[in-house]
C-alpha cells in the first residue's frame, strides 16, 4: 500500500476538464477520448498490459493496452449510434456503412504508457480520404487529461482556450525533435540549431506544442521511410496545427494536403509555428 492507503500500482485518479464543443461530431469525439482514458488508467495496474496480444494492421505489435484503447472506441461508436468508417493503427480499416471516416491511434506513445512516462494521447480525427480533408481533431492526453481539439475554420483550442502559434524569436526556440539510433542526420542539424530540444515520443502531443505556442517547430526524419508516421499519428494534430496558425509539410516541404488516409504510406514532418521561421530554416539549411 501507498501512501494515504493507496495501492502503489493503481493509477492515481487525475481530473479531466470536461470540454464542450460547437458541434455534435467533436461531443461525440470528446465523450470517446475520456472513455478511452479511463479505460487506459483502469488497466493501468494490470501486470498484462504490455503483453503482445497480436500484430496490428500496420504491422506493428499490438500491445493488450493498445487492444483496450481500441475495443473502448468501437464501443463508444456503438453507444452513440453513428455508422463512421474507422481507420486504426491497430483494426486497420472497418467499414461500418458511413460516408465519414474515424481516423484513430488508440494510444500515441503506446511506449512512454507501458515505461510509465507521462507523455501518450489517444488521437481522434473525422474527415474522408486525405489530411486535407479532416473537420474535426482531438487529441486528448492520457496522463492528465488535458484536451486539444480543433474544427475547420473554428480555430483550435486547448481545455476551451484558442490556440496561437508562437512568433519566431532568433536564438529563444525549443524544438520537438525525433532523436534516437533512427533519425537522420538532418533531424539532429536542426536540433544543434535550437537553445532547447525536447524529444518525447508521442507525435500528436509535440504538434499539439507547436500549435499552443510552446514549441517553435516539430521535426521527425528517420533513416528507413518505413519508421516514418503514419497518418494514424498525425491526422488531428494536423488540424490543429493548421487552425492554430502554423503550418505542417514533410521534411522536403512538400505539402501533406493530399496524403492519404491509409495506412499503406508513411511520412516524415515538418510543422512550425511561424512561417518566417520555416522560411530561415530552409533558407540557412537546417532541412
Amino acid at each position: 500500500m501507498g501512501a494515504g492507503g493507496r495501492r502503489a500500482n493503481t493509477p492515481v485518479p487525475v481530473l479531466t476538464v470536461v470540454t464542450r464543443g460547437s458541434s455534435e461530431e467533436l461531443e461525440i469525439l470528446f465523450r470517446m477520448a475520456y472513455a478511452v482514458r479511463h479505460s487506459v488508467r483502469q488497466s493501468g495496474a494490470s501486470p498484462l498490459r504490455g503483453e503482445i496480444v497480436a500484430m496490428g494492421a500496420a504491422g506493428s505489435p499490438t500491445e493488450e493496452l493498445d487492444r483496450i484503447a481500441e475495443a473502448q472506441v468501437f464501443s463508444c461508436l456503438e453507444e452513440e449510434g453513428v455508422d463512421w468508417d474507422v481507420l486504426s493503427e491497430e483494426a486497420g480499416f472497418v467499414k461500418r456503412g458511413g460516408s465519414r471516416l474515424l481516423v484513430v491511434d488508440p494510444v500515441d506513445g503506446s511506449h512512454n504508457a507501458l515505461r510509465g512516462f507521462p507523455m501518450s494521447t489517444v488521437s481522434l480525427a473525422l474527415g474522408r480520404s486525405t489530411l486535407g480533408d479532416i473537420d474535426v481533431g482531438v487529441i486528448h492526453n492520457l496522463d492528465n487529461g488535458v484536451t486539444h481539439w480543433a474544427e475547420r475554420k473554428h480555430g483550435a483550442f486547448r481545455d476551451g482556450h484558442r490556440l496561437h502559434t508562437r512568433t519566431w524569436e532568433p536564438r529563444t526556440e525549443l524544438f520537438c525533435v525525433n532523436l534516437g539510433r533512427h533519425s537522420t542526420p538532418r533531424a539532429a542539424r536542426l536540433a544543434e540549431r535550437g537553445r532547447r530540444v525536447r524529444s518525447l515520443g508521442c507525435a500528436s502531443l509535440e504538434l499539439a506544442m507547436v500549435a499552443q505556442g510552446s514549441a517553435d517547430a516539430y521535426f521527425f526524419e528517420n533513416d528507413n521511410e518505413g519508421r516514418n508516421l503514419r497518418v494514424t499519428d498525425i491526422a488531428a494534430a494536423y488540424l490543429v496545427v493548421r487552425e492554430a496558425g502554423g503550418g505542417i509539410s514533410d521534411t522536403t516541404q512538400q505539402p501533406l494536403e493530399t496524403f492519404p488516409l491509409s495506412l499503406d504510406q508513411r511520412t516524415s514532418v515538418f510543422a512550425w509555428g511561424d512561417p518566417s521561421f520555416a522560411r530561415h530554416a530552409v533558407s540557412e539549411g537546417y532541412l
